[in-house]
């Protein structure tokens, strides 16, 4: 990851860190006074917020790192394990929640000071709305895996501070006494939806998936604007934190000296960096003509020919 990159995720991680440390003690406080399942769900929530957000910090922190001896493609998919632990913390807080609205259901409890618990869910939404614009910044800027699952969880927050809102509202002004166990119940299941959302990218990473289909027919065009090179094939591509990686087949004459094309690689090679940054490109040199390995269904056909199809 670029310097700039790592900046921005850590200051995204930390401004999370931030958010979730105020938010923990306002609820905290909100609970205490209001006696409300679905304040303490959200309370919950910040707390794992807190939790996953210092998992965020350190697996930015550790994605950032250069590659080593040991890690030779870099430390990229800690980003993504950062990722997987704040879904499984999501997991347990939305079981937790719907386990005290349950028993709150069965119960009953009522709650009280609802002007403490709103007053403290708007603070909670104008702080989170803050968060979130940052958040997305940085996601545009950087791809972060680890960032964009935290996102993912603090937009559920949005509708959860106002799930709390509404709770508060129906039991002690409209006297619906079931509202704040019911949206304790809603919670818990938005925040495992959340979660669902959250684990495709980073489980996409661990097992090296492909690029998208846009993204792969855009690479395989700016490869095909250098004319010297003909039948791209066992074009592979896969993506570490953000860092992406490239390699592929490509033929030139059987009769080209090794200095001469590997002058034309080193030009393509370098083109393709500026126009895909952070993207290392390995490129294997087949001469013309040649067969490889016909009988292996990894090795897909010309990407070239594909890509005249397609326009």
């Amino acid at each position: 990851m670029s310097t700039d990159r790592a900046f921005l995720a850590r200051s995204a991680a930390l401004a999370s860190i931030a958010v979730a440390v105020v938010l923990v003690a306002l609820k905290l406080w909100a609970s205490w006074r209001t006696g409300s399942t679905a304040m303490l769900g959200s309370l919950a929530d910040s707390a794992l917020d807190l939790v996953a957000s210092l998992a965020t910090l350190t697996g930015v922190w550790i994605a950032a790192q250069p590659a080593d001896r040991e890690h030779r493609f870099g430390h990229g998919k800690a980003e993504a394990l950062a990722a997987i632990f704040q879904v499984i913390l999501i997991a347990i807080s939305a079981s937790a929640i719907a386990f005290r609205a349950i028993a709150t259901l069965i119960a009953g409890q009522e709650t009280q000071a609802a002007e403490t618990g709103i007053a403290v869910s708007l603070v909670a939404i104008l702080l989170t709305f803050a968060l979130l614009a940052w958040q997305r910044f940085v996601i545009r800027r950087t791809g972060s895996v680890a960032i964009g699952a935290d996102h993912v969880h603090y937009q559920s927050d949005l509708l959860l501070n106002l799930a709390v809102i509404a709770a508060l509202a129906l039991d002690q002004y409209l006297g619906f006494g079931l509202a704040d166990p019911l949206f304790g119940l809603a919670i818990a299941g938005w925040l495992l939806r959340g979660a669902w959302l959250a684990v495709g990218e980073a489980i996409d990473q661990l097992l090296d998936r492909e690029w998208s289909d846009e993204k792969r027919l855009a690479f395989v065009a700016a490869v095909a604007r250098h004319t010297e090179l003909s039948n791209l094939h066992d074009l592979r591509t896969r993506s570490s934190g953000t860092q992406d990686f490239v390699q592929f087949h490509v033929d030139l004459p059987g009769e080209m000296s090794v200095e001469e094309a590997m002058a034309i690689v080193h030009r393509v090679e370098d083109d393709l960096c500026r126009q895909f940054p952070d993207t290392e490109v390995l490129i294997h040199i087949d001469p013309a003509g040649h067969v490889d390995e016909p009988d292996n269904p990894l090795v897909e056909e010309d990407e070239f020919a594909k890509l005249e199809n397609k326009s």
